[in-house]
């Protein structure tokens, strides 16, 4: 592994969805998410950290240093068990301590170093890891208009539905997609906490490129057309910070090009970026 992280960064993502639901909520009927005063779109941090998860598993085929803590049919006791293996088997006399199993969890799982995790279960207790980046509620930049449609399956699940039909053998259903949205994202790297975590160099290029990708491995037809549209990047010449985060974000525009049509395409925005102060530089990787 490379160096931890030793400067402070903040960045801003843009990503855009077409015909899609980009991040349902179970408990409104899968109906895209919004803020229910303004009308805006939002996609939690958990949804997009699941695509990071996703990525990054992927790319690194699951293998040590880069295995995913979080993942779908996990039982995380038994992740945090391996620790007290591994360590158990390394040592000769003495008891495995919450701390040295925190820092094999960090060692071993990208999703921990990364985005910290609470593993204080009562079972192989690994304690708690604060992560170095953090990231907060994506929010369209327009109102989201949410469209319902029916759908039709020429088949049914069992034969008793088949005979209630007298064969007719139709299924129907529901879909919610929104026409367009555009979508911004904030988030923040820590360089004190990569130091605790171990979080690397080479960890935050595959964060960067994990934000860049995530979405060309995420397809469904629910999900309709989603990409990324722009990545904004502060480094800091420090670890501490050479400005306030808000006063970066301020200066990334995001304006309708003409008011009068709801847009439909990333062409119908224009963005622009001012120039960062003293001690920060502007990093656009899209």
């Amino acid at each position: 592994m490379s160096k931890p992280v030793e400067n402070r960064y903040e960045f801003a993502l843009l990503f855009d969805v077409r015909d899609g639901n980009p991040n349902g909520d179970p408990d409104a009927g899968n109906l895209p998410r919004i803020d229910p005063e303004t009308g805006n779109g939002l996609v939690t941090d958990v949804c997009l950290k699941r695509k990071v998860r996703n990525y990054v598993g992927l790319v690194k085929d699951e293998q040590p240093p880069f295995e995913i803590y979080v993942k779908e049919k996990a039982v995380l006791t038994n992740q945090q068990k391996r620790a007290y293996e591994a360590l158990a088997s390394d040592e000769k006399e003495g008891k495995t301590t919450t701390e040295q199993a925190k820092a094999w969890m960090c060692k071993n799982f990208f999703d921990i170093r990364a985005f910290g995790a609470v593993m204080s279960l009562k079972e192989f207790n690994c304690g708690q890891v604060r992560g170095p980046i953090q990231l907060g509620f994506a929010r369209s930049v327009d109102r989201i208009f949410t469209g319902e449609h029916s759908i039709t399956r020429m088949a049914v699940a069992t034969q008793a539905e088949a005979d209630k039909q007298g064969g007719d053998n139709r299924t129907m259903g529901r879909k919610f997609t929104i026409p367009y949205g555009l979508y911004r994202v904030h988030g923040y790297v820590s360089a004190p906490l990569a130091k605790q975590t171990g979080f690397s160099e080479e960890d935050l290029d595959l964060f960067w490129n994990a934000l860049i990708n995530m979405f060309d491995h995420d397809r469904s037809a629910a999900r309709g057309e989603m990409a990324p549209r722009k990545l904004i990047v502060f480094k800091h010449d420090s670890a501490l910070g050479n400005a306030p985060a808000q006063k970066l974000f301020d200066l990334v525009k995001v304006e309708r090009v003409d008011e009068t049509r709801p847009p439909r395409s990333f062409s119908d925005y224009a963005v622009t970026v001012g120039q960062p102060p003293e001690g920060v530089e502007l990093i656009e990787m899209i």
